[in-house]
């Protein structure tokens, strides 16, 4: 009685793993069924402004993915950025030691936390006197795009600490854009279906589980001498 009781509760702790899993998996592959034509999930495109010399992040740590992913299949991020104006943008990503240097005494806003539904952005003015030097003429960027228009910059994602930078491309005051941002996410399709077979894997198990603790042990039938 008590291995059939034992083999009941793990079938159904079993059970509800497995449900987890296959509703997992079918989120995964919904995920990745919603990219675009080029292979990215986007957010919508929204507004970021400031009255400062310039926006950027915080510290975006990617480090100690690899062992989910792998080293080289972090994939991919694209910023498309326009300007809500005439003036040139300039959009680029960089270590964040470099940027905290480049920016170190100039007034910009570091974008805190991000609401997606409803939007809101919040930011964190950082105050200074100093006025900065044209963007585009430093070195140090990893991915950069600028000039007039529409803005569209693509960076293959690595470990470290990296922040993202929106400014005029003449270092002016008062930047006011529509950014829209997308990640490829490559290891999605093959997490999905991992995860729906561990789901059907779980469920087998349980289901044996159920048909040993309802069959129960075979009684063996006594032979007279």
């Amino acid at each position: 009685m008590a291995m059939r009781i034992a083999a009941f509760i793990a079938a159904g702790v079993i059970g509800l793993l497995s449900l987890g899993l296959l509703a997992v998996g079918g989120i995964l592959l919904w995920g990745d069924s919603q990219k675009d034509d080029n292979g990215f999930l986007t957010t919508r495109a929204e507004r970021f402004a400031t009255t400062t010399y310039a926006m950027s992040t915080d510290s975006l740590d990617v480090e100690g993915l690899d062992w989910v992913v792998g080293r080289d299949n972090w994939g991919k991020l694209r910023l498309d950025v326009d300007p809500r104006g005439d003036t040139p943008l300039f959009v680029g990503v960089a270590r964040t030691a470099d940027v905290d240097r480049y920016l170190r005494g100039v007034q910009h806003d570091l974008v805190t936390d991000v609401d997606v539904d409803p939007f809101r952005a919040d930011y964190r003015e950082q105050r200074g006197e100093a006025r900065p030097t044209r963007p585009a003429a430093h070195d140090f960027w990893v991915a950069s795009a600028h000039g007039a228009g529409h803005q569209a910059l693509t960076w293959e994602v690595e470990d470290g600490d990296w922040s993202i930078v929106v400014m005029n491309e003449d270092a002016s005051r008062g930047v006011d854009a529509s950014v829209k941002a997308g990640a490829d996410v490559p290891f999605l399709s093959d997490a999905g279906w991992a995860s729906l077979a561990g789901g059907l894997i779980a469920i087998a198990i349980a289901a044996t589980l159920a048909f040993l603790g309802v069959r129960g042990p075979r009684n063996r039938t006594a032979v007279p001498a």
